[in-house]
């Protein structure tokens, strides 16, 4: 009797750890993706690329904890070491994300979110980068930046995004949320029209084939508009 109330337990168990896995990855494009623009590569025929990526996961040879793997054809691993490293934080308090480390330079996203090398600083002209690490939504931690950016998938336009850099505080208003491939590196380019920042994860969020990115970008929100 013991023993098949045990089995039981156990198989029940089971069953809601695969549910808990299987079903956020499954859910993720009709609750999220859907809702998204759908950027357009202009690259011929990415199809190879894509494929190099998703059989290097499969295989175990992809190591999303470094940022210089998440982009083909982007920076590499010397491009994110070369810059002396430097810090700055960031709140997203939908996300419940308080004053986290941005590091510009290195590239080890299990230990803060991570600047693309190149792209601008905070409250500068042009377009600040941010790669932050996602895993299974059961798993979500704001304050592990293993898990930090696990529910980026569910800001919306309007949202607010406050950094800190050099003592002065900029405060970013979410314009547009869409996803890309691994080679569309065109989304990491610079926009000197005003100051954005660009949040970037994989996704869906745990999914170890990391298939996709998801791109958040905000604007500057000017002084008088705070």
């Amino acid at each position: 009797m013991v023993l098949r109330l045990s089995a039981l337990i156990s198989g029940i168990s089971g069953i809601i750890i695969l549910v808990g896995v299987i079903y956020p990855i499954a859910s993720y494009d009709a609750v999220y993706s859907r809702n998204y623009t759908k950027f357009i590569s202009p690259l011929a025929d990415p199809g190879s690329q894509v494929q190099e990526v998703l059989t290097n996961s499969t295989k175990g040879k992809f190591d999303n904890t470094k940022a210089s793997n998440w982009f083909t054809g982007g920076a590499s691993q010397e491009d994110f070491s070369a810059a002396e490293v430097s810090y700055y934080t960031i709140s997203i308090p939908k996300l419940r994300i308080d004053s986290a480390t941005v590091a510009i330079g290195g590239e080890d996203l299990s230990k803060s979110l991570i600047q693309y090398p190149g792209t601008a600083l905070p409250g500068k002209r042009g377009n600040a980068v941010i790669f932050g690490h996602s895993i299974l939504p059961i798993f979500n931690n704001p304050k592990n930046y293993i898990s930090i950016f696990t529910m980026l998938p569910t800001l919306k336009k309007g949202d607010l995004v406050f950094i800190n850099y050099d003592d002065v505080s900029y405060t970013y208003k979410v314009e547009e949320m869409f996803e890309v491939l691994p080679t569309d590196i065109q989304v990491l380019d610079q926009d000197s029209s005003d100051s954005f920042i660009t949040l970037v994860t994989c996704v869906p969020p745990g999914d170890p084939t990391y298939p996709k990115r998801l791109i958040v970008r905000a604007r500057i929100v000017p002084p008088d508009e705070k």
